[in-house]
């Protein structure tokens, strides 16, 4: 299989294990990107096939709007810039580009969102009388909270459990992350626990996500999902 040549948007913790990953796995990187070089350009990708940003909330959008006027699809692993995704999903569309977006890029992670979202709906349907609150544990240095997976988690199980689900952040030295849903009867708990060991894990899943974006003409936005179900469309939804 050809690797797709890569640009790597910001270099911090993240952006550093996607090129040491990208290098061990002979993903020929086109550029290293960093904020304090100015602002994204064409030329600055390098004529990359497909990029991966990990910045910050205020750069991404910037981010995703040049790499879609570049013509190269990007993959973004920055949370916290959510609110603009209406916009910039139009954006995208009205531009011809792809842009694939996930809150965490474990595989583990997104199968552990699908089972929460099971359990609530199985519990739900019995009739039986639990409470549910997600808890969610990073390291200190962690500006959003709650953080993106757990936003998605509350999602998925409220849209099964039929009302919000309380959400606990704690910010706790150098955690990479551990997500917890708690299912609370008066003589049992269930919980689905994901627990990260090496923040690896996701820059792995965003080399998986950008093989996958670069693979095919693809045009539209995308999610981890559509990766996870090896689906093969021309257009996200």
């Amino acid at each position: 299989m050809t690797l797709p040549s890569l640009a790597i948007i910001g270099m911090g913790k993240m952006g550093r294990a996607v090129a040491a990953l990208a290098e061990e796995r002979g993903w020929p990187v086109a550029a290293t990107i960093t904020a304090d070089e100015g602002p994204l350009t064409r030329e600055r990708l390098r004529g990359a096939e497909v990029a991966i940003d990990f910045t910050d909330r205020v750069a991404a959008p910037d981010n995703i709007r040049a790499c879609i006027a570049a013509a190269c699809p990007v993959v973004v692993g920055t949370t916290g810039w959510y609110d603009a995704l209406p916009a910039l999903t139009v954006d995208v569309v009205e531009g011809g580009g792809a842009l694939l977006w996930a809150p965490n890029f474990s595989v583990g992670a997104n199968i552990a969102i699908e089972a929460a979202a099971h359990v609530a709906r199985r519990i739900r349907a019995s009739g039986a009388d639990f409470d549910a609150r997600i808890i969610e544990t990073h390291h200190a240095a962690k500006v959003d909270a709650p953080s993106g997976t757990a936003v998605a988690l509350e999602r998925a199980v409220a849209a099964m459990w039929g009302r919000d689900v309380p959400v606990t952040s704690i910010r706790l030295g150098a955690v990479p992350g551990v997500h917890e849903v708690i299912f609370d009867g008066a003589y049992e708990q269930l919980r689905v626990e994901h627990v990260v060991r090496d923040r690896r894990v996701f820059a792995e899943g965003a080399l998986v996500a950008a093989a996958w974006l670069a693979a095919a003409p693809r045009r539209g936005v995308f999610t981890m999902h559509d990766v996870l179900r090896g689906s093969d469309p021309v257009a996200g939804t």
